[in-house]
C-alpha cells in the first residue's frame, strides 16, 4: 500500500514520533518503524458476500410463509426479487464505505489488518537489518488493531505475549483519539525491551528510517 498524500496526523505529531524513534534507539542497537493505516482492505466482497448470504436466508424465509399462507408467487418473480435486492446491497455497499466494515465478521477484519501488518514489515525492510532486530508498531484504524511485529533476532528472545501491554496501551490510547501519544509510549514500551535484551553496539548504525509511515 502506497503512503497517503494527505495525512492523519499533524507535521508535529510526525516530529514527535520521530524524536522518540530516535531517542529510544540511542539506547539499543535494534531498529523500530512505525506504521499507521487508515485502513487494511476495502471490504466491498466480503460485505458483498455477507449481504449474499442474508438475502438468501431471507428470501428463504419469506417463501416459507408464503406456502404457509397458501399465496402463490411465480418462480420467476420471486428470482426476479431476489436479483433486485442483490443489485440494491451492492449499490449500498459501493456507496457507503463505512457500512461495510459492520458487514465483515471482526475475525476477518482482524485477519485482513494482520496481513497487512506483515506485507509492512517485509515492504519496509525491517526484516533486512544486520542482526535481524528490526521491530515494526503498527496500526489499521478501521479494524481497531494494532500489533508489534518483531524478526527473528528478537523472537529468539523475548515472546510476543512481551508486546500485548504495548498492543494494549496503543489501541487504548488510539480510542481515545490520542494517536500521536499512543504510538510515543509503544515507542518507549519497545525501546525499553530493545535495550534490555539488544544494548547498543560500539557503531550502532542507523538502518531504518526513524519515522512513521501513514497508509
Amino acid at each position: 500500500m502506497k503512503e497517503i498524500s494527505e495525512s492523519i496526523l499533524s507535521p508535529d505529531e510526525h516530529a514527535r514520533i520521530t524524536a522518540a524513534i530516535k531517542e529510544a534507539e540511542t539506547r539499543t542497537s535494534g531498529e523500530i518503524f512505525c506504521v499507521l493505516a487508515g485502513t487494511s482492505d476495502s471490504y466491498f466482497f466480503p460485505a458483498a458476500f455477507t449481504a449474499t448470504i442474508a438475502i438468501l436466508v431471507l428470501s428463504a424465509v419469506v417463501a416459507a410463509v408464503l406456502h404457509y399462507w397458501w399465496m402463490d408467487m411465480r418462480p420467476l418473480v420471486f428470482v426476479a426479487a431476489q436479483l433486485a435486492a442483490l443489485a440494491t446491497a451492492v449499490l449500498v455497499i459501493a456507496a457507503f464505505p463505512r457500512l461495510r466494515m459492520r458487514l465483515v465478521p471482526k475475525h476477518v477484519r482482524y485477519r485482513r489488518a494482520h496481513g497487512n501488518a506483515l506485507r509492512q514489515f517485509l515492504a519496509r525492510n525491517i526484516h533486512v537489518t544486520e542482526s535481524r532486530t528490526g521491530v515494526l508498531i503498527f496500526i489499521s484504524l478501521a479494524e481497531r488493531y494494532a500489533e508489534v511485529v518483531a524478526d527473528a533476532g528478537i523472537n529468539s528472545r523475548v515472546e510476543q505475549s512481551t508486546w500485548n501491554d504495548t498492543v494494549a496501551a496503543l489501541v487504548h490510547q488510539a480510542a481515545a483519539a490520542r494517536l500521536a501519544d499512543g504510538f510515543v509510549e509503544a515507542v518507549g514500551r519497545v525501546g525499553a525491551v530493545l535495550a534490555e535484551h539488544f544494548p547498543p553496539s560500539a557503531q550502532n548504525p542507523n538502518e531504518l528510517d526513524d519515522h512513521l509511515a501513514e497508509i
